[in-house]
């Protein structure tokens, strides 16, 4: 089972990526061992604004292609969502919407498990709502959710670990639906 994952942050203190990582550990730990994941950083895919303009004048470029071929090659995705003002943050949505010109289907008929996590009580519900409800139009399979509200109180620092035993519950119950799927 080979997992792409990553925030959809381009914060270098992201909790989103926190919580990616955390669940990679789960999944590698305890759902399946021979998980073969990769974490990778939207910084490593900055390009600029998308337009059309731009597009017609000089393609799409190569940071595009290799995102989605990332895509590609993975069996299965793990997405945390950071929220900014309601929505997904630029940095996601400029490298998704580069992306959806090479193929609109960006999530290639994939499983994926979508979490968001942020400070305040909602727990990025409005982006998390969001995310779920597009991708089967760009060809996500939303196998679970998670989201995690109050992240600093539920999440210890030092061991990477939500310490909230209904959320990893919930991560835990994500992942296994996420690993059946790529097993169906």
């Amino acid at each position: 089972m080979k997992v792409l994952a990553f925030a959809a942050s381009n914060s270098r203190a992201s909790i989103n990526k926190q919580l990616v990582g955390h669940a990679i550990n789960v999944l590698t730990h305890e759902i399946e061992p021979n998980a073969d994941c990769e974490l990778i950083d939207l910084n490593d895919y900055e390009m600029a604004i998308y337009s059309i303009d731009r597009q017609t004048e000089g393609g799409i470029p190569q940071l595009a292609h290799d995102f989605y071929a990332k895509i590609g090659g993975a069996d299965a995705l793990i997405i945390s969502f950071a929220e900014y003002n309601g929505s997904f943050t630029s940095a996601y949505k400029n490298i998704y919407d580069w992306a959806s010109r090479i193929d609109m289907k960006v999530f290639q008929g994939k499983p994926i498990l979508m979490m968001a996590a942020s400070p305040g009580g909602r727990g990025g519900a409005s982006v998390l709502k969001s995310a779920m409800d597009t991708a089967p139009y760009f060809g996500g399979d939303v196998v679970a959710s998670v989201s995690v509200a109050k992240f600093p109180e539920v999440f210890d620092h030092e061991t990477g670990a939500l310490t909230n035993e209904d959320l990893s519950a919930q991560l835990r119950t994500g992942l296994t639906a996420l690993k059946q799927a790529v097993s169906a």
